[in-house]
C-alpha cells in the first residue's frame, strides 16, 4: 500500500481530466460560440484543441507531434519508476505527493494524443495516421489580457496575445507538481540524502 497510494494519486489525476474532457467535447460547442464564463470575464471554459505540449505550446516539423507523443510514452515509464525509487528509498511524502501529480498529468495529455485522433478524429490535417497525433482538449481560460503587441515591440510586434494560456486538468496537475518541487526544493533535495536511514543497506556500506 505504500506504493499504491501515490498510484491511486496519479490514477485519480488521470480520471478527472479524462472526465471533464470527455463532458468538454459531448457537450461543448468549440471556439467562442460555446465559451461558458465562470467567473465575470477573466475565467470562463473555452473548448479547444492543442496539437502540441501543455499550455499550448506546439513543436515544429511534420514529425513534431509524433515526437512529442513518443516523448510522453517514455517520460511516462521513467516518472512511474521514479516514482517507486522515491517511495522505495524513503523521500519527503511532500515531493513523491507531487510526482504523482506530475505523472497523473502526463498520463493524461498521453491518452488524447494516442487515442483521441481515432476515437474523436481530430487529428491535424495532413496526419500520416491518426494513431499517435490526437490533439489535446483545453479548457480552462483565465483571460488576463488580449490585444495587438504593439508594434515598437521587436520580433513579436504587431502580433495577436493572449496573456494567459488554455489548458485542462492534465496541465493543472503538472503545473502544481512542479511549482511545489521548486519551491520546496531544500527540503525535497537538501536534507532527505544526508540521513542514513534514508539509504539502503548496500548504499550505507558504500559510505552514500
Amino acid at each position: 500500500m505504500k506504493y499504491w497510494k501515490y498510484y491511486l494519486v496519479s490514477l485519480l489525476v488521470i480520471l478527472v481530466d479524462q472526465a471533464v474532457k470527455l463532458i468538454v467535447h459531448y457537450n461543448m460547442e468549440m471556439g467562442l460560440p460555446g465559451e461558458i464564463k465562470l467567473i465575470g470575464d477573466w475565467l470562463k471554459l473555452h473548448y479547444t484543441l492543442n496539437p502540441g505540449m501543455a499550455f499550448g505550446v506546439e513543436l515544429g516539423s511534420d514529425y513534431g507531434k509524433l515526437i512529442l507523443t513518443l516523448f510522453r510514452l517514455v517520460a511516462m515509464f521513467g516518472i512511474g519508476y521514479y516514482l517507486y525509487y522515491l517511495v522505495r528509498h524513503k523521500a519527503p511524502k511532500g515531493l513523491v505527493w507531487c510526482i504523482a501529480l506530475i505523472l497523473g498529468g502526463a498520463i493524461g495529455n498521453l491518452i488524447d494524443s494516442t487515442f483521441y485522433g481515432v476515437w474523436f478524429d481530430n487529428a491535424p490535417y495532413g496526419s500520416s495516421t491518426p494513431w499517435f497525433h490526437g490533439q489535446v482538449i483545453d479548457m480552462f481560460y483565465v483571460d488576463i489580457w488580449e490585444g495587438i503587441i504593439p508594434h515598437w515591440v521587436p520580433i513579436f510586434g504587431g502580433r495577436p496575445m493572449s496573456l494567459w494560456p488554455i489548458f485542462n486538468v492534465a496541465d493543472s496537475a503538472i503545473f502544481i507538481g512542479v511549482v511545489l518541487i521548486l519551491l520546496n526544493q531544500k527540503r525535497f533535495f537538501g536534507e532527505h540524502h544526508h540521513h542514513p536511514e534514508n539509504h539502503t543497506p548496500a548504499e550505507r556500506r558504500q559510505g552514500l
